[in-house]
Order: structure tokens, then C-alpha cells, then sequence
């Protein structure tokens, strides 16, 4: 017998009895509130559950009804007010006694007997003085052992109560319309019953992934039950769900969680006159706490190998893993069937068939197009569970969003709202502020509260004028659904009369207010598609989720992929050839006119160091996703051993560290439409592209975990510095003709032949070329450099001006062909930035205002505009 260090008892030497005795021993300390397991808790339990112990103690002449009384006051002594009881030393000195005896009695297992001699040893504590109050002192229970051999073995009592509280009727719920309809599953809930059916393993495993459909499945089995829609042997039977949360949660000591599932069992087989069916959603968390070859094994084989209660379990691949590393043989009792998630047509209908049940909740209407982004969507950027669950939670909580916008304060509204508020806020705190610093941030606070004041005041009493006729809108609308839904029952139980008031009466009324309702709303500038949910509404949930910016992507978005080279050229100068390559991959892939299982493009940059290939990769990630941190960087000189290759897709199982996952592929699982950078690929282990070819081929990458990472959203980028010096010596006249850029390119493939393999090289859609830059190059660099520079000198009230002499000269300085952009940056980093630091901490008169930097007998000089405030 042995104890965890997080307090968990492995009672591997005692009898299944035993064992439940001691987990009610837990449950009842847990139920008074107590800190600590007793001993007085073990025969408190045994006195109400095992008639064995109440045989010992008639033999004795003792009152067991009696003997209880006195153990539930010394129970009621022990003091209250905790939430968890915790396993006591006594408790541990009584279980090192139990084993004693049972090696005394030459038994494997410690049983009643055992349990009982080791209680007469108690001297000390409640359950010593109860037993020395009855005048049993150590070894007094030996003469009256014999009483267990005709009592029964096992435990009563105390079962029904417990097991209501995990079970839930399923059939029951479909019957009162708790579930919504089963789409497009039909084939897999027809494969549920063919199971449940069969003379052996008769138990349906669902295995799938998270968000596939797992649990819809099993309902979609009890709405055909409900219907009465299924086999003869199947009608009449009813199925309960087990909460498989509630049977683990606080379950601290070895056998709780059988004794829990033991009650819940044979509440199920006392049930009279029905075929039961148990559902135990997620089974793999059964198997979560103790050691290969625990109770539940124990307990579910005999269960599955007997069939007296039929059981539909649901797990995932991982979860499959989990239980055979527990017990492998409870896999083969079952009859498992994969199920995949759903295609993008498949779950579009999925959706399409349960909106109306969100129209009804949300009281809004859901556009067509909402449905097709909703499924698209989800597909694209939400990778962390599958269709159709993803689709269905992103209608449900835009709708939630548009029902908020409806009811509640516009978006629009709020914003201007919190904004007065913030100003009211910061101009009482700067109230008596005497500084220069405080002053300008008091006018300027101000000057905007004095703009947005009255338009705050507009807005709020549009908004209030909305409201309004908004809510009656609604109202006409929910009784108009109420009169529609009483018109189709009194058509299906044949009351003309109330039918006829409802057709020539009721509704042409509420049709009538309604058309006005909806004149006056319009009026009141309430527009009409107010409350409809629509495909913008839905990615900017989507933005909200993920951080993606969905909706400015959806926005004119062929405007902007047609100007791709224009906005990525003003921020990578230099390099038109490979900005054009970039941007022709990703316009066919935003087309469609692409291969749907590779990455958008997959790109070898060559060229000198400091010429733009991680620029440009940086600048792609902000345009394709208006954020430069949508991007993936790892750089290769960390994968130059073989052993660091492997943390790209994680160690397996049972390695050091195989619970993180791998860089590359956790990444991509994170941000799974991400520009993925490898920079200096050259330098990288020779595994590292074994791996590489299966993401260039397949656009997919199995972890050390076996889960498969979809790498077919996202951009594919590898620098190199191989061919440098041949660019570099290369006469640059030949960049600029398309003749010329193809003899660069078959030099340079010569050099990549000789160091990558065909099989990598062959999978690459575009080698790109980067030339050396020029001075006219380094000069527009200078201009973003400067523009950079301005903006870090705003909040200061700085401005800076270059003459063209002194750009002249810093370009001068910073150019140097085999460097780069970087010799430029440092030299505006020293000539410039450095003396600007100076100054704004000596805060003299280049401290503010217009500062203009000229070049004059070989130095830089720096002047304050007169004319500057």
C-alpha cells in the first residue's frame, strides 16, 4: 500500500469491498464537511452498507441500529466547514494494520475480517472511544468472525439517491424538444443502431475528433427513440448520459470512482421492464486518475462481456491512447467506428438546417450568405477543433453580437460614450496642472471633448428614438410567431373555430401593426437589415476570435490583391522581381487556381545579407493579415544538429518534453494562416528537409503525438545566403531585363544543385532572386528610415528634416554592397539618433519643434527652426 504525493491511496492489496467501503468512508467525510478521513468515517459506513458488519456485531449482542447511534455522535463532535476531507495518518495507521492481519490470516487481499480486526486496535480518537464505550478492546471482534461467512459479501444502500445524480434522460429531453435536429448524419446514426443490434459487442465506440459530432450523433439515437423510429428491440428503451465530470470530480481515494459507477449500474439494472442504454461521453476520462489496470477496466469488462446494460461510448484518438495504455483489453469490447468531420458543403448543411432554431433564440434573422462565410470561415482560420462545431458556435455568438447591437447600445454609440467619459475622467485629473507638458495634453483633451460632446448628444437621443420602435418591432414580431405557431396546431388537431380566428382575425392584425412598426422604424432611421445577420457580421466574429482581420481582408479585396506590388514595393525597395513573384502566388491562391492541399506558395530567397528577404516576408504577414506578428520566424542555425531537427514536430511519447509539441507544428496549429519563415535554410540538419518535403508536398506534418498540423494556409519562406558573391559580382545592368534575370537564375540553381536535393528543390514553386542594392535603392530606404524615425519623435513634439546634402552623405557612408540596408541603419543610428538622444536629455532647444540636419565641412549639423512652435 502506498500513498501519492498528491494525497491519492492506492489500495492495491484490499478487496473490491473493501475498497468501497473506504471511498464511502471519503464520500461521508465530504458530506459532513469534515478535513480529515477517520477512522470513525470506515465504521460509521460500514454500519449503514455492510450487513456483514451488522452480523458481527449481533453475534456480539450488540445492537448494530445502536452502535450507529453512537458512531453518528462522535461524528457530529468532529468539527465542520471544509470542502474537501483529506486522508488522516490514522486512517493510514488503520489501512498498515489491515495488511498486517492479512498477512497474519495468510490472504492476499484485506477484506472485512482484516478491516475489522485492525478497528478493534483503535485505542485513541472517535473511533476508539466508541468501540471501548461497547467494551471491545484489540482482537475482540476474533471469536465473532465467523457470523461473515453466511452474511452477504457485498454492500447495500444509499444507491438510487447517488446514481440520480449522474444520469440525465436523453430520451427524455428529445422528447421535450431539447435537442436540435440531426443533420446529414443519418448513415452513422443508422451504423449506432446496427450496433446496439448485434448479438456480441453490442457497444458502439464513437471515436473523432473535438467539434465532429460526436455527442449530435448519440442524440440523433435518442430523437429516433423518442419517435419510435428505430428497431423493435430498440423500442421502449431508454438511454441515460453519464456525467462523466461529476463521477471523477473529488474522487481522492482508489475505488471511489468504481463504487460511484457501481451505484449508477445497478440503479440501471433494477429498473424494471426496460432495455437500457448507457452513454458515457468522453470515456477516456474514466481512465484519467490511477494506474494501468485500475478498477474501471475491472469494472466495465464484465458489464460490456455480459450486455446486461448496452453502453454508447464517445472518445477521441488521443483518448483511444489514453485507455489502451490503462487497459487494452476494454478496446476490444467494444465496436468502435471513426467518424470524419464534415466537408464544406456537408456542414454548410448542417448549419442551414439549425438556424432557424438560433432565428427563434436570438430573435433575429440569419442571412444565406452568413451560413456559406460562417462554414468558410471556420474552416480557414479556426484549426483548434473541426467542423461542423466551429461553423455552429460562430453563428451562435454573431448572432448573440447582433442581438446585443439591436437591444442594446450600438457599437458606434458606446465607443463615443466610454471615449466622453475616458476625457471627463483624465481633465479631472489633470485639474490644476501647471506644467508646459500639462497644459498641451489639457487643451488638447478639450478641444476633443468640445468635437465629441455634441455628437454624443445626437447620437444618444437617435439611439433612444430606435429603441423605441425597435422594441416594438420585436414584440409584433414574437406574437406573430406565437399566433403562426398556434395556427399550425389548431390545422393539426382540426379545430376550425380556433383556426378560422386565427387566419381571418388575429393575423392579418399583427401583419397590419407589424408593416407599421416596421414604417415608423424605418423613419426612425432604423435600416432594414438592422437585424440580419450577414457574412460581415460573421468575420468580424471571426476578428474577434482569432485577431485575424477578416472583415478589412473580405473589404475590396480584389482592389487591394491587384495593387499587391505597388503597397508591398513601397515598404521593400529595390526588389521589384521578387515582390512580383510573391504577389502573383498569392493572388492564385485567393482565386482558387491553386493546389487546396499545399501552402499558398513556398519560396526560396537568394541574395546578399541585408537586402530584404526577412523584410519581405515581415511585410507580406502585415498585408495578407494587417499584422507583421502574424509570422512564423525560426531560424536554422538552432536545427544544425540532428537531435534539435526533432523539436520541430515534438518528441513521442514517453521522451522528455513530449507534452509541449513541436515548434513548427504548434505554430502553425496556433496561427494557421501565418507566413512560416525559415531563415538561413542552408544551415539546417539535413532531417529538417526530410520534414520539409511533406509541407511542400502534402501541406501537412504529423507531431511526435501523431496530430496532424495543415500547413495548406500559410506561405512558405526560406532565405539563403548561397550565390551571394555571384550576385554581388554580377553587373546589375542584367536585373533589369528578363533575359538577363534568367542567366542569374541558371548560375545561381548550378550552386543550389550542388547543396539542396532535387526532391527539395523540384517541390519549390518560385526561386527568387534578390539583387544588391544601389544608392538610388539605399536613398528611398532612408526615406522609410526617416519616416520611422518621425514617428518615434511625435509624442515628443519633434520633427526632423534631412537636407539632400546629408542624405547625400548618409548614403554615402551606409553604402556597402555586400551589407546591405543594415550599414545605413547603423549609420543613421550614429549620426543622427545617437546626438538627437543627447539633446532631448540635456532638453535645451532642440528638445521640441523643427529640427533640420544638414552636412557641412564633413560634419553633421543640427538647427531648431525659427519659425517652429
Amino acid at each position: 500500500m502506498t500513498s501519492d504525493p498528491e494525497g491519492i491511496i492506492r489500495l492495491e492489496h484490499f478487496n473490491p469491498v473493501t475498497k468501497q467501503l473506504i471511498a464511502g468512508a471519503q464520500q461521508l467525510a465530504d458530506e459532513l464537511k469534515h478535513a480529515e478521513v477517520l477512522p470513525v468515517h470506515v465504521m460509521g459506513r460500514a454500519l449503514e452498507r455492510s450487513p456483514a458488519v451488522q452480523a458481527v456485531f449481533k453475534s456480539m449482542g450488540l445492537d448494530p441500529n445502536m452502535v450507529a447511534e453512537l458512531t453518528d455522535k462522535a461524528l457530529r463532535r468532529l468539527p465542520k466547514g471544509h470542502t474537501q476531507a483529506f486522508v488522516s495518518a490514522r486512517l493510514m495507521d488503520l489501512f498498515g494494520r489491515a495488511q498486517r492481519e492479512a498477512k497474519r490470516d495468510k490472504v492476499e487481499m484485506v477484506g472485512i475480517a482484516q478491516l475489522l480486526h485492525a478497528l478493534a486496535q483503535e485505542v485513541r480518537g472517535p473511533a476508539g472511544k466508541v468501540l471501548n464505550e461497547l467494551g471491545i478492546g484489540p482482537g475482540g471482534f476474533r471469536e465473532h468472525i465467523h457470523a461473515l461467512e453466511n452474511a452477504p459479501s457485498g454492500l447495500t444502500g444509499g444507491t438510487t439517491k447517488v446514481a440520480d445524480n449522474y444520469l440525465r434522460d436523453l430520451v427524455a429531453d428529445a422528447r421535450n424538444d431539447c435537442f436540435d435536429p440531426v443533420i446529414g448524419r443519418d448513415v452513422e446514426v443508422r451504423r449506432l443502431m446496427q450496433i446496439l443490434e448485434r448479438r456480441f459487442k453490442n457497444h458502439p465506440l464513437i471515436i473523432g475528433e473535438a467539434g465532429v459530432g460526436k455527442t449530435t450523433i448519440v442524440r440523433g439515437l435518442a430523437m429516433r427513440l423518442a419517435q419510435g423510429d428505430v428497431p423493435s428491440n430498440l423500442a421502449g428503451a431508454r438511454m441515460f448520459e453519464l456525467n462523466t465530470g461529476a463521477l471523477v470530480a473529488g474522487a481522492k481515494l482508489r475505488g471511489e470512482i468504481e463504487l460511484r459507477l457501481k451505484t449508477v449500474v445497478d440503479k440501471l439494472r433494477a429498473m424494471p421492464d426496460a432495455e437500457n442504454i448507457l452513454v458515457v461521453e468522453e470515456l477516456h476520462a474514466l481512465f484519467g486518475q490511477g494506474i494501468a489496470g485500475s478498477g474501471i477496466g475491472e469494472l466495465l469488462k464484465p458489464l460490456l462481456a455480459r450486455s446486461e446494460v448496452r453502453i454508447v461510448a464517445t472518445t477521441t484518438i488521443e483518448g483511444v491512447q489514453k485507455i489502451t495504455e490503462r487497459d487494452p483489453s476494454v478496446m476490444r469490447r467494444f465496436s468502435s467506428f471513426t467518424i470524419e468531420a464534415p466537408t464544406v458543403e456537408q456542414a454548410q448543411e448542417m448549419v442551414r438546417g439549425i438556424a432557424s432554431r438560433f432565428e427563434r433564440h436570438h430573435r433575429i434573422r440569419i442571412d444565406e450568405s452568413a451560413v456559406v462565410t460562417a462554414v468558410t470561415l471556420a474552416k480557414r482560420y479556426i484549426a483548434d477543433r473541426a467542423l461542423p462545431d466551429t461553423a455552429v458556435d460562430l453563428i451562435d455568438e454573431t448572432a448573440s453580437r447582433k442581438r446585443v447591437d439591436v437591444d442594446g447600445v450600438p457599437v458606434e454609440v458606446d465607443a463615443s460614450m466610454r471615449r466622453l467619459e475616458s476625457i471627463d475622467a483624465q481633465l479631472a485629473g489633470l485639474k490644476g496642472e501647471t506644467t508646459e507638458l500639462g497644459l498641451k495634453r489639457i487643451a488638447l483633451l478639450e478641444a476633443e471633448a468640445v468635437e465629441l460632446r455634441p455628437r454624443v448628444e445626437k447620437l444618444r437621443r437617435e439611439y433612444e428614438a430606435r429603441r423605441g420602435v425597435v422594441a416594438a418591432v420585436s414584440t409584433i414580431r414574437k406574437e406573430l410567431a406565437i399566433a403562426r405557431d398556434a395556427q399550425t396546431k389548431a390545422r393539426d388537431s382540426n379545430d376550425f373555430a380556433k383556426l378560422g380566428e386565427l387566419e381571418h382575425v388575429t393575423l392579418p392584425e399583427l401583419e397590419n401593426r407589424l408593416r407599421a412598426a416596421e414604417q415608423a422604424a424605418a423613419s426612425a432611421g432604423v435600416r432594414a437589415d438592422m437585424g440580419v445577420v450577414s457574412e460581415a457580421d460573421v468575420a468580424a466574429t471571426v476578428n474577434d476570435w482569432t485577431g485575424i482581420p477578416v472583415a478589412k481582408m473580405m473589404e475590396g479585396e480584389a482592389e487591394k490583391l491587384l495593387q499587391m506590388e505597388q503597397r508591398l514595393g513601397a515598404r521593400v525597395i529595390g526588389q521589384s522581381e521578387a515582390v512580383r513573384a510573391v504577389a502573383r502566388a498569392v493572388r492564385r491562391s485567393r482565386v482558387g487556381l491553386r493546389d487546396p492541399g499545399k501552402p499558398i506558395g513556398s519560396f526560396l530567397f537568394l541574395g546578399p545579407s541585408g537586402v530584404g528577404k526577412t523584410h519581405l516576408a515581415k511585410t507580406l504577414a502585415g498585408f495578407l493579415f494587417d499584422d507583421e506578428q502574424a509570422m512564423t520566424r525560426l531560424d536554422m542555425s538552432e536545427f544544425m544538429e540532428k537531435h534539435m531537427a526533432q523539436r520541430l514536430i515534438g518528441s513521442p511519447p514517453g521522451y522528455a518534453d513530449s507534452e509541449q509539441g513541436g515548434y513548427l507544428t504548434e505554430a502553425v496549429r496556433r496561427k494557421p494562416y501565418s507566413v512560416l519563415l525559415f531563415d538561413e535554410v542552408e544551415k539546417a540538419h539535413g532531417d529538417v528537409f526530410n520534414l520539409m518535403l511533406q509541407v511542400l508536398d502534402d501541406g501537412r506534418l504529423t507531431d511526435g503525438r501523431g496530430r496532424l498540423a495543415n500547413f495548406s494556409n500559410t506561405v512558405v519562406i526560406m532565405t539563403s545566403n548561397i550565390g551571394s558573391k555571384r550576385i554581388l559580382d554580377t553587373d546589375p545592368k542584367l536585373f533589369e531585363t528578363e533575359d538577363g534575370r534568367e542567366a542569374v537564375r541558371d548560375v545561381l540553381m548550378t550552386e543550389l544543385n550542388e547543396f539542396f536535393r532535387p526532391e527539395f528543390l523540384n517541390r519549390i514553386d518560385d526561386v527568387v532572386v534578390f539583387k544588391g542594392l544601389s544608392k538610388k535603392d539605399l536613398s528611398g530606404i532612408f526615406e522609410l528610415e526617416l519616416r520611422k524615425l518621425r514617428r518615434m519623435l511625435k509624442d515628443r513634439d519633434l520633427n526632423v528634416e534631412v537636407t539632400d546634402v546629408a542624405r547625400a552623405a548618409l548614403v554615402e557612408i551606409g553604402y556597402q554592397p555586400a551589407l546591405g540596408a543594415r550599414p545605413l541603419q547603423r549609420a543613421i543610428l550614429r549620426e543622427i539618433q545617437n546626438p538627437l538622444a543627447e539633446a532631448l536629455l540635456k532638453g535645451g532647444a532642440l528638445s521640441s519643434g523643427t529640427v533640420t540636419i544638414d552636412f557641412k565641412d564633413d560634419t553633421f549639423t543640427f538647427e531648431r527652426n525659427a519659425n517652429a512652435s
